[in-house]
């Protein structure tokens, strides 16, 4: 199968909802088949602070 795109639709598109649907149901089909174990919501977000704490943020644009 190909890579499903984890964008294709940004906000504002023209794409119709079918296609929205489609998309997404595939994606939630890839992930429910993933063989891979999955991780804890905290486990995730202790992921994410560390990547966001080693992130340069000096000079952002925020």
């Amino acid at each position: 199968m190909a890579q499903v795109s984890s964008k294709p639709f940004e906000s504002g598109s023209s794409i119709s909802a079918e296609a929205y649907d489609r998309w997404l149901r595939e994606k939630v089909a890839r992930s429910l088949a993933d063989p891979r174990p999955s991780i804890s919501h905290e486990d995730a977000v202790a992921a994410m602070r560390s990547v966001l704490a080693s992130t340069d943020r000096s000079g952002g644009d925020r």
